[in-house]
């Protein structure tokens, strides 16, 4: 029996730079200006190096025991990807911290917690929560790559386009850690309740971590400016019910991240950005051969 939920998955690794795009980035960069939309891109790409290291490293742990060639090419494509993201965020962080965002500081927090998480804990257990996070991550690609909205709140076209690659590429390998766990036989138990206490404490963490960067920030005591930026937040599809039910179905005893069908949207979204006339083919470096 195979080990990979879908033999035709593909999972290039692209070597992209987006850093000189990035220099001349304003403070303020999401649309109109907004403060606690640019604060919360910030906030989320600061979790982000730290993160896909941490994925990388849970994944690799179990590479020996996979027997599938099918699926051992998918994890290296998935290593490959996330090591990508996380060089590419590491540079857009190093360009916010000097536009006055701490995400430096974030980014040693989040290492620290992840070190700490690895140390007390089994490897199996680091796999579920890669899994677990892998399934936000995945959630939030989706809402990235079909909400207009969403890809307009980002404001600056390079910060759209920095997410809009990382979208596509969570996308095409969302299955992957949860195909390893299964293959090592992983437990449900653990799975569900990894998931549980992640969700509570990655929604937590990254409330607390906005709030702090914003409360940094010289503009938010400026008049109306944080009011704004609240009313704003309260209509915005990441608050969404339906976000939170797609989030909250990992938990189905027979969940898989394959059940929500997203093979049409990879393939739009590859011809957009890496087709014949692809948006970001000119900060391409490379291509690695799909896995």
């Amino acid at each position: 029996m195979t080990q990979t939920s879908d033999p035709d998955r593909t999972v290039p690794t692209r070597r992209i730079s987006f850093e000189a795009s990035l220099a001349n980035l304003p403070k303020h960069f999401a649309a109109d200006g907004d403060l606690i939309q640019s604060h919360l891109a910030a906030s989320l790409s600061a979790v982000f190096p730290d993160g896909e290291d941490f994925f990388v490293r849970s994944v690799r742990n179990f590479r020996d025991r996979i027997t599938d060639p099918v699926l051992k090419r998918q994890v290296a494509g998935f290593i490959g990807q996330e090591a990508m993201h996380g060089r590419q965020h590491r540079a857009f962080n190093d360009r916010l911290q000097e536009l006055g965002y701490p995400t430096k500081r974030f980014e040693r927090l989040t290492k620290r917690g992840l070190a700490i998480r690895e140390r007390l804990l089994s490897p199996t257990s680091n796999l579920a929560a890669t899994a677990a996070l892998e399934h936000f991550t995945a959630t939030l690609a989706e809402l990235v790559l079909t909400n207009d909205e969403i890809q307009h709140m980002f404001g600056h076209e390079e910060v759209r386009n920095l997410y809009l690659w990382h979208a596509l590429e969570e996308s095409e390998h969302k299955a992957v850690a949860f195909d390893v766990y299964k293959a090592v036989e992983g437990s449900e138990r653990t799975r569900v309740w990894t998931m549980n206490a992640l969700t509570f404490g990655f929604i937590a963490g990254m409330i607390l971590q906005v709030a702090v960067s914003v409360l940094g920030d010289r503009d938010t005591y400026r008049r109306g400016n944080l009011r704004r930026s609240v009313g704003r937040l309260r209509h915005s599809p990441i608050l969404s019910r339906d976000l939170w039910r797609q989030l909250r179905d990992y938990n189905r005893a027979d969940f898989h991240p394959d059940d929500r069908d997203t093979t049409g949207l990879v393939e739009i979204w590859r011809d957009r950005l890496f087709g014949e006339q692809g948006t970001l083919n000119d900060k391409l470096t490379g291509v690695s051969p799909a896995a």
